[in-house]
């Protein structure tokens, strides 16, 4: 196995099923920390990171090859991002220092996704992973116990908490790195 150069700056995951705020969230993560936003989703569509279309649930199918390859050079090198996607699995244990895992209550999710115009089939297939908590289980399952939070993500002032409690985490991270 390659040994990897320790990252000088930390990385934290925000992941939840999607409408659970994950962009808001990693969004004032970054402002609060000075840490770099840094949307998978967006990403993938400017880099050309899928391989093909799924009609039936509105979604790229996505080359995690490809996408792992280009983030190595970015997130896993330098360090210093907020990470803001819907799985978290994928990315390297290495990579990430904390892990935000948002979670919202239904009625509050169902209405985020109905807003963004998701199909019925889209909705439903959200709503049962967010009833199955199967972000939360991969996300305890794929990372150290002691840097996965569950937080909940229903208004503004879950998404403040949340973001003062990472920039809380990275104060302290970052004079234990010292």
């Amino acid at each position: 196995m390659a040994e990897f150069e320790p990252r000088p700056l930390a990385n934290i995951l925000v992941t939840g099923t999607p409408g659970t705020g994950k962009s808001s969230t990693a969004e004032m993560i970054a402002e609060k920390t000075g840490l770099k936003h840094f949307n998978v989703g967006e990403f993938v569509k400017v880099h050309k990171c899928h391989e093909s279309y799924d009609e039936e649930f509105d979604t790229h199918i996505l080359d995690e090859d490809k996408l792992l390859d280009l983030m190595e050079e970015i997130v896993g090198k330098e360090g210093g991002y907020v990470v803001d996607y819907h799985s978290c699995e994928l990315f390297p244990e290495r990579w990430i220092d904390l892990v935000l895992v948002l979670t919202s209550d239904t009625n509050v999710l169902h209405d985020r996704l109905t807003e963004r115009g998701y199909n019925a089939r889209k909705i439903e297939e959200n709503m049962q992973c967010e009833i199955m908590m199967v972000v939360s289980e991969s996300a305890f399952e794929s990372y150290p116990e002691e840097i996965v939070h569950k937080v909940p993500s229903n208004n503004v002032e879950d998404i403040d908490s949340n973001a003062a409690r990472a920039a809380a985490w990275l104060t302290a991270f970052q004079k234990e790195k010292k």
